[in-house]
């Protein structure tokens, strides 16, 4: 029984070919069948609902948890294909995304976490708006994690006079911690993966900057009217913490960033021509570089940066620790889902793609965007874009060129609808917390999307209408 459920004879080369670009390899995720799926839908369920339910177990085992489920599809596919090409599979994943991935963020995160703000001002909505603004901007660049880790402590300085604050950070987790972080593949992990994937670097800078610039505008509009009818009702209030001069230190650190951003665009046009083979995966020298100068960057960071300044942004390896252990599963399990989308309408996962095509075989890019854009609000981001690109065909200049609107699709529906819950990005749920810690009451799972529902499901119907329809 367990044999015809797996459809183990073409499993093999389906699984140890997903991670190598489309036109390298055949994939025949048409002879899988979904049981393989398992694992992957069972760490993201775990990463949804383990910190709703059992948060305190979830905080003392979530390593244990992803390597249980990525042994989940590492054990069965051993037995029946063997160690060599299980560690095969392991290493392929390890250095075509696991490691590019976790050291861009690892190198975001030491750097950005170096950078602090010093100083109070009054949070009226003017001043709230302008950082949120602020934010916004700087999350395609310094990541969205980056950003918010910079920002969020200011803005909660600013406003601790304030009995109405809970909204401040609510669209500050909207714009700061998510839509802000489209125009590169350094804003937010689903875009870096396209970028890993071959997505140009610019290429979300040039299709995605018009929608971003309007969902912007008019959250930030939005904003301003609630936060200002707060403002008004509450009238003066005592600030314990007054006014006093903003400051930056650790100021050399945004010079790192700026070579964050060298060394990934110097990955992506620098072509040699020739490459290493590590036990049958190509690997390119030019990603080599940029993964080496990325870490030398984070260590050089370390090195400058005052132990002070990271002891007042409350600085630890926590969050990027829970990062590592959990895409490390991810990116496993994975592995199998993508082969079957990749066999489109022969695989187990048919009725999906034909959701999502349209009368004359064509993408429905509306139904991509939605599709992507919900899954990634209540599962994770990051690894619901691999699931689509990959179904949409999974080749960058394809999807770049004939199919520009359907990779535009993904690439909003990702980032932009991981706002929707505090569990679509991993800043959303860190934001929460430091807030939390300050005495602000935060709104529920639930209270969140009481926020986020009305307040961006039209934006993001007009985003449709305009740009996909």
């Amino acid at each position: 029984m367990f044999m015809p459920l797996l459809r183990a004879s073409g499993a093999a080369t389906a699984i140890m070919s997903i991670a190598l670009p489309a036109e390298a390899a055949a994939v025949d995720g048409a002879a899988m069948g979904l049981v393989w799926g398992i694992p992957f839908a069972g760490i993201l369920l775990s990463i949804a609902l383990f910190p709703l339910l059992a948060p305190a177990f979830w905080h003392h085992h979530y390593g244990k948890i992803a390597g249980f489920w990525a042994l989940a599809f590492l054990v069965p596919f051993a037995l029946l294909d063997g160690i060599g090409s299980t560690a095969h599979v392991v290493l392929e994943v390890a250095l075509h995304e696991y490691l590019p991935f976790t050291i861009l963020l690892l190198s975001l995160f030491t750097i950005a976490g170096g950078v602090r703000i010093v100083g109070n001002l009054h949070g009226s909505p003017s001043l709230n708006t302008g950082l949120l603004a602020a934010g916004t901007v700087l999350a395609s660049w310094m990541g969205t994690t980056g950003a918010a880790m910079l920002l969020i402590r200011p803005l909660i300085n600013a406003n601790d006079n304030r009995r109405h604050n809970t909204h401040v950070i609510v669209f500050f987790i909207f714009l700061v911690a998510n839509i802000g972080g489209a125009l590169t593949p350094l804003g937010d992990p689903p875009l870096f993966l396209g970028f890993l994937n071959g997505v140009k670097f610019f290429w979300t800078m040039e299709h995605l900057f018009a929608p971003t610039l309007l969902i912007s505008m008019l959250l930030l509009a939005v904003f301003y009217l609630v936060d200002r009818y707060y403002y008004v009702k509450e009238g003066v209030t005592r600030d314990p913490t007054p006014d006093t001069p903003i400051r930056v230190e650790g100021g050399l650190n945004i010079f790192l960033l700026a070579g964050v951003v060298g060394a990934v665009l110097m990955s992506g046009s620098w072509q040699p021509g020739w490459s290493f083979d590590v036990w049958g995966v190509d690997v390119k020298p030019q990603n080599l570089a940029r993964d080496a100068i990325l870490l030398a960057l984070a260590g050089l960071s370390l090195v400058i940066t005052r132990k002070e300044t990271r002891v007042g942004n409350g600085f630890n390896w926590e969050p990027i620790l829970e990062v590592a252990k959990l895409f490390a599963g991810i990116f496993l399990t994975i592995v199998p889902v993508i082969a079957i989308l990749r066999a489109g309408t022969d695989g187990a996962l048919s009725g999906i793609i034909e959701l999502a095509t349209g009368p004359g075989g064509g993408p429905r890019n509306e139904m991509y965007f939605w599709l992507t854009g919900i899954l990634s609000g209540f599962l994770d981001n990051a690894p619901t874009y691999l699931v689509f690109f990959n179904m949409a065909g999974g080749d960058a200049p394809t999807l770049m060129g004939p199919l520009v609107n359907t990779l535009l699709a993904i690439s909003m529906g990702a980032v932009y609808m991981g706002a929707l819950t505090y569990i679509g990005n991993a800043p959303n749920f860190m934001v929460k917390a430091i807030a939390e810690q300050a005495g602000i009451r935060m709104p529920s799972f639930f209270g969140f999307m009481a926020w986020s529902v009305p307040v961006l499901l039209p934006v993001f119907a007009l985003v449709t209408w305009l740009w996909l329809l």
